[in-house]
């Protein structure tokens, strides 16, 4: 009886231990984000997709992290957003504290090279704001009217650089389609590109995403006011029934299988990931806030009178979709990197 008492009081310690220290983790995460600002690192210019996102993740999720801090933005453009990875990676605090709105194409990227100084493994996602299908757009006055018609003559598409979807998506196509674009890089993002296109300066903007194109230019769909070439996805999107997929425009097999590789990196979209170093106790409580963020009738509502689209993930999906990109078989890679270089 007296053991069975002991054994008794030693368990209900170990409870109280255990929540207590459960209290003292929690507490000690909403301690840290006690009145900081945080920032949000932003991979390209002001006005498109992943600033747009970036910018609304900042406004809406402060609330729902511990400690309620503030959180600004910073555009830092350059090489498809690789000039903003490596300063999470080889700059920026590693203590959760910085956040990046980059390329969805980063861990592709790192694999064939071109960011090969950058462990994107080390990275983990907060959560996916939404899935970004990119398409190819000119405008009417091009004479374009369709895919075929970039198979048969040379056009001009803007571009960013490096492991951009602007970039990438073009010289696929090239490569496995057939398709005739001159790429110009160095512009910014895919704002300036369109931009550029109206200017006259290109024919066509290389990768521009659905979500940012219903904010920026809703006639382009609606109204027909841009001609939409294709759609970087592994399915037609409802509100682009008729445009080509990139995998339907492969010439060959092993076209249409780089082609769906390249594609994939729509489910990736416009997601949010913490640099390397963050504590799990602070990733796990970032993480949580951003599915919270995503449930908030404030931020649904502030959504929907923007006109933008959500279509959530977790970051524990978007890890996964990189871990399984970092185990794509060799002789795609190999292929990938060819057309990305």
């Amino acid at each position: 009886m007296r053991k069975g008492k002991w054994a008794g009081r030693i368990a209900a310690l170990a409870m109280i231990v255990v929540g207590v220290a459960t209290q003292a983790r929690a507490q000690s995460v909403a301690d840290f984000y006690h009145g900081k600002t945080l920032r949000m690192i932003i991979g390209y210019g002001s006005g498109g997709g992943y600033d747009i996102y970036g910018r609304l993740v900042a406004e809406f999720l402060p609330k729902h992290i511990p400690g309620a801090p503030t959180i600004i933005t910073q555009n830092m453009p350059g090489g498809g957003s690789f000039v903003a990875a490596k300063y999470l990676a080889d700059v920026a605090p590693k203590d959760g504290t910085m956040f990046g709105s980059l390329a969805q194409t980063l861990a592709l990227d790192s694999i064939v090279g071109n960011t090969a100084n950058i462990d994107v493994s080390k990275f983990h996602y907060l959560g996916r704001m939404v899935t970004n299908i990119d398409t190819g757009v000119a405008l009417p006055k091009s004479g374009i009217k369709s895919f075929d018609d970039v198979r048969n003559k040379e056009y001009t598409v803007g571009a960013s650089g490096g492991g951009s979807t602007t970039m990438v998506f073009p010289t696929a196509l090239n490569t496995y389609a057939g398709a005739k674009f001159k790429i110009i890089r160095g512009y910014p993002g895919s704002t300036e590109i369109a931009l550029a296109m109206e200017k006259g300066e290109v024919d066509i903007v290389g990768a521009y995403g659905l979500p940012g194109i219903l904010i920026n230019h809703p006639g382009w769909i609606d109204k027909g006011e841009a001609v939409i070439l294709y759609q970087a996805a592994l399915k037609r999107h409802p509100l682009l029934p008729n445009v080509p997929t990139l995998p339907e425009l492969g010439i060959t097999p092993e076209g249409k299988d780089i082609l769906r590789a390249t594609a994939s990196t729509a489910e990736i979209g416009r997601s949010i990931i913490a640099g390397p170093g963050t504590p799990p106790d602070r990733l796990k409580a970032l993480r949580d806030a951003f599915q919270a963020m995503l449930a908030d009738p404030e931020f649904v509502a502030a959504c929907k009178t923007r006109g933008l689209m959500i279509d959530g993930g977790t970051g524990e999906e978007m890890d996964a979709i990189v871990a399984d990109t970092l185990k794509m078989p060799k002789d795609i890679l190999l292929k990938v990197a060819d057309m990305m270089k």
